[in-house]
């Protein structure tokens, strides 16, 4: 009876050096603990050590490689079939650069949503309308100082935390924030983007009819 692979892999995979082995980028469980500790440092792909970048490989890739050492090995492959592995050189990490990254990003946010909360008020007109309603039920003229902007104002702080689900370190729940989940979507589209490009480029190449047409 063969021995078998399960390999699984995810979609985008990230390595700091040029010489990946098998381990760097896949998830592995084998019936044949010493078969599988040969496998870990299998040799998969060395990168040009001066080019970081992404580059699409195929699972079906590491399915011939491993062929080609264990012919008789049963391989199971689970997780993605395309995937994107993504060369990044390892850097020292500058802590006032970090900072002033963190820095800008949160002003650029803050004025950001405070312009688009300014517009939102001045195309709805809403310190107009505050000041009618307080004059409806009061009779009194507003002074545009009431507890209708009070209470909008807080409000609006409380809803903008709630919806977002973060403050600092804390989190209300432990559900992903609504921005955790837009950046997941933009990283799931990205990587589709790429494996699709990568693709059609394949094909292109393969086919230089289909090209010209």
């Amino acid at each position: 009876m063969s021995d078998t692979l399960y390999l699984q892999l995810d979609a985008n995979i990230e390595v700091h050096h040029p010489h990946v082995y098998l381990q760097d980028i896949a998830k592995m469980s084998c019936t044949s603990p010493r078969l599988l500790n040969r496998l870990r440092v299998l040799p998969v792909i060395n990168l040009d050590p001066g080019k970081p970048g992404r580059y699409v490989m195929s699972v079906m890739d590491l399915i011939e490689l491993i062929r080609q050492k264990q012919p008789d090995l049963e391989i199971t492959p689970l997780g993605e079939t395309d995937f994107i592995l993504t060369y990044e050189k390892a850097a020292p990490r500058h802590l006032v650069i970090h900072f002033l990254k963190v820095a800008f990003i949160c002003l650029a946010s803050f004025f950001g949503a405070a312009f688009s909360i300014m517009t939102f008020n001045t195309d709805a007109d809403v310190a107009t309308l505050f000041s009618r309603i307080y004059t409806q039920v009061t009779g009194e003229s507003s002074g545009g100082f009431t507890i209708l902007e009070i209470s909008y104002s807080i409000g609006l702080g409380l809803g903008v935390l709630f919806f977002f689900n973060h403050f600092g370190h804390m989190k209300i729940t432990s559900d992903p924030t609504p921005m955790q989940v837009q950046m997941r979507k933009y990283e799931d589209e990205v990587n589709a983007a790429i494996v699709e490009d990568r693709n059609r480029k394949k094909a292109e190449s393969q086919n230089p009819c289909h090209r010209s047409s």
